[in-house]
Order: structure tokens, then C-alpha cells, then sequence
């Protein structure tokens, strides 16, 4: 696998996008299925991981810190944050909560934070 530099991060040429697996195209991934796939990626070479706390809420990152945990000092994890679902429809972004992001991070929980992309 090829890979490239983010300033003084090396990561694989071709990065995951995770949302699909938990958000936003259907039914979400069976979680086992979800993890298998993603510890696949990783053993083809795959090192850049992409999520953010608005898929699922949270249930996205939750999935992707599980199923890398067993490789965190050898991947890098993007993510976004600081969004908080529209309290009239539970869907769309309202408001900013970047200090509760940060201070409550379950991707944190499976990942090494050094490497964490935000």
C-alpha cells in the first residue's frame, strides 16, 4: 500500500470512510460484519480511518474505536466533531458542544489519542 504524508502523519494512500457502516445509506452494517470489515482493511494496509460523532449519533465512532483497538498504534483515525442533533427533529446539526466532544470522546475510549485526526 502507498502511502502519504498528513503534516507528520504517514498514512495509507487509500483511507476508510466509515459512515456507511452505522449512517446515512440504509440499515446499518450488522456490528460483527462492520468490525470484520474494517480489521480486513487494516490487514490489507489500510492505516487512515474516517468517522464523526453526527453518524449515528456516536454509534459510528463507537464501532470504528472497537474494531481498531487491537491495531491503535498502527492507524490513524479521522473524525469530526462539535455538532449536537436539532432538538425538534433529532436530525440535523444545531449548536456547538466541541468541549463536551472532547472531554467525552467514546473513540478515545479503544484509540490511541496521539493519533487521532480532528
Amino acid at each position: 500500500m502507498k502511502k502519504r504524508k498528513l503534516g507528520n502523519l504517514e498514512v495509507s494512500a487509500l483511507g476508510f470512510g466509515c459512515m456507511g457502516l452505522s449512517y446515512g445509506y440504509g440499515s446499518a452494517t450488522d456490528q460483527q460484519q462492520a468490525i470484520n470489515l474494517i480489521r480486513t482493511a487494516v490487514e490489507r494496509g489500510v492505516t487512515f480511518f474516517d468517522t464523526a460523532e453526527v453518524y449515528g449519533p456516536f454509534t459510528n465512532e463507537e464501532l470504528v474505536g472497537e474494531a481498531l483497538a487491537p491495531f491503535r498504534d498502527q492507524v490513524a483515525i479521522a473524525t469530526k466533531f462539535g455538532f449536537k442533533p436539532a432538538p425538534s427533529t433529532g436530525s440535523g446539526m444545531a449548536g456547538s458542544t466541541v468541549g463536551r466532544s472532547i472531554s467525552s470522546r467514546l473513540l478515545m475510549r479503544h484509540s490511541n489519542a496521539s493519533r487521532l485526526v480532528s
